[in-house]
C-alpha cells in the first residue's frame, strides 16, 4: 500500500450521509482494494442479511453458561442495544455504510480486505484488563444511559461526532471513564487497523473506518515503527497479577471444610449443624432465583445444587438455574434487536435475554448472601466456637 495513495473515510455507523460518502468515494476513485472496519463474522452475517437469507436465530444461552461468558455476551448485547437505540431513533441500521462499501465493491468488482479484530477477542480483552471497580463503573454508565430521560433523537446529531474536535472531546471522557475499555476498544484496535491497512499488496486504496478510530490509525501510519506485533493483540490472557478475589472466594468453601473436621475430629456432634448448612443454602438459592422471576423449575434447581456449589469454587448455582430457565425461555436474535425499543423496566422484563441473565444473577446473590452472611453467624462461627471450647 502507497501512504500517499491511501484514502480514510472515518463514518459514523449509523449515518444516512456517511453512506453516501462511502459509495460515493468508491465509484468516483475505484480503487484496487477497499479495507472495511469489520472481522469476518461481521462481514459473513452482513452479507447472509444483503442476500436476505434467514438462518436459525435461535442463540444458545445453555452454551453461554456452560463456557462462563455470561459477562461477555451481557457486554456484546448492551452495546449493540446502544448502536441499534440510536440507528432506530435516525433511521438508520448500524453497519449500513459497511453495506454500501460492499454493494459498491461488488458493483466494481473490487476486493474487499477485512480489517478489523475478532469482536469477541476485543470484548474478552477488555473485561479481562477491567478490575472489579471499573466493571461496576461501566456497568452502570450503561444502565443508566437505558433508563435516563434523555431523548436521543432530540440531543444527537450523528455528523457532529465526525468532527475531529468532537471526537477528541469524546475520546477524552471514554479515557476517563473506563481507561481499560479505552485501552482496547480504541488505542489497540488502532493499532491492529493499522496494522493490517500496512499489510495490503495494492497500491490504491480507500479504508472505511469508524471516525473515532481516523486520528489514531494516521498517527501509527505516520510512525510505523511504534506498532506492536499484530499477533500480540489477539491474545486473550487471563489478567496479571494475583487475583485476590478469588483466591479469597475460594478460601470460603475451604475454611467452611475445615471447620467441619475439626469439629468432627473434636468428637463435636455435627449432624446438626450439616442439616442448617444444606436448608439454609438450599433457601437462599431457592428464594434468590424466585425473587429474580425465575419459573419454580428453575429455583428448585437454583435450590438443590446451592450447598454443593457452594464448597465447590468453580460452580455457581446461578449457572444451573439459568439453565433451567433457558429452556422455558428460548432467546432469539430478535430478542437482542428488540433491545432496540426498550423504553422502561416493564419493557426489559419481557425479554427473555435479560429474564435469563437475571435468574443467574439472582440466584448467585442468594446463595452469596447464605454463604457471607446467614451461614457464618448461624453455623460455623458457632461450630468454631464449640471446637475451641469459646
Amino acid at each position: 500500500m502507497k501512504r500517499e495513495c491511501l484514502t480514510i473515510i472515518g463514518t459514523a455507523h449509523v449515518s444516512s450521509e456517511s453512506v453516501e460518502e462511502v459509495k460515493d468515494a468508491i465509484y468516483e476513485q475505484q480503487p484496487e482494494m477497499v479495507a472495511i472496519e469489520l472481522d469476518r463474522g461481521r462481514y459473513t452475517r452482513l452479507k447472509k442479511e444483503m442476500r436476505g437469507i434467514e438462518e436459525d436465530d435461535t442463540i444458545s444461552v445453555t452454551q453461554i453458561i456452560k463456557e462462563n461468558k455470561v459477562g461477555l455476551f451481557f457486554t456484546t448485547t448492551l452495546l449493540g442495544y446502544f448502536q441499534s437505540k440510536i440507528g432506530a431513533d435516525v433511521d438508520v441500521k448500524p453497519g449500513s455504510e459497511m453495506v454500501g462499501a460492499i454493494e459498491a465493491c461488488e458493483d466494481l468488482g473490487i476486493p474487499i480486505a477485512l480489517i478489523d479484530r475478532d469482536i469477541s477477542t476485543t470484548l474478552q480483552r477488555a473485561l479481562n484488563k477491567m478490575g472489579f471497580i471499573e466493571k461496576a463503573k461501566f456497568l452502570f454508565g450503561l444502565l443508566t444511559s437505558i433508563f435516563g430521560d434523555e431523548d436521543i433523537e432530540d440531543e444527537l446529531d450523528i455528523e457532529d461526532l465526525k468532527n475531529p474536535e468532537n471526537i477528541d472531546d469524546l475520546m477524552e471522557m471514554f479515557k476517563d471513564e473506563a481507561p481499560s475499555v479505552y485501552e482496547v476498544l480504541v488505542k489497540e484496535r488502532d493499532a491492529y487497523l493499522a496494522g493490517r491497512l500496512l499489510q495490503i499488496p495494492q497500491d490504491h486504496v480507500i479504508a472505511v473506518v469508524g471516525a473515532g478510530h481516523k486520528p489514531g490509525i494516521l498517527r501509527y501510519l505516520d510512525n510505523p515503527e511504534k506498532l506492536p506485533p499484530l499477533h500480540e493483540l489477539e491474545i486473550i490472557d487471563d489478567k496479571k497479577g494475583i487475583p485476590w478475589v478469588k483466591i479469597f472466594l475460594a478460601m470460603i468453601p475451604i475454611l467452611f471444610i475445615v471447620i467441619f473436621f475439626l469439629a468432627y475430629f473434636s468428637g463435636i456432634n455435627i449432624t446438626g449443624n450439616i442439616y442448617e448448612f444444606i436448608i439454609i443454602s438450599m433457601i437462599m438459592g431457592f428464594v434468590g432465583s424466585i425473587l429474580s422471576g425465575s419459573k419454580i423449575q428453575s429455583a428448585i434447581v437454583g435450590g438443590v445444587v446451592a450447598p454443593l456449589t457452594i464448597i465447590h469454587p468453580l460452580l455457581a448455582a446461578g449457572w444451573f438455574s439459568g439453565l433451567v430457565e433457558a429452556k422455558f425461555r428460548k432467546v432469539r436474535k430478535s430478542d437482542v434487536q428488540n433491545l432496540a425499543n426498550i423504553e422502561s423496566f416493564k419493557d426489559l422484563w419481557h425479554n427473555n435475554i435479560f429474564r435469563i441473565l437475571l435468574v443467574v444473577v439472582g440466584t448467585n446473590l442468594g446463595v452469596s448472601i447464605a454463604t457471607l452472611v446467614i451461614l457464618p453467624s448461624k453455623v460455623f462461627i458457632p461450630l468454631f466456637m464449640k471446637i475451641f471450647g469459646g
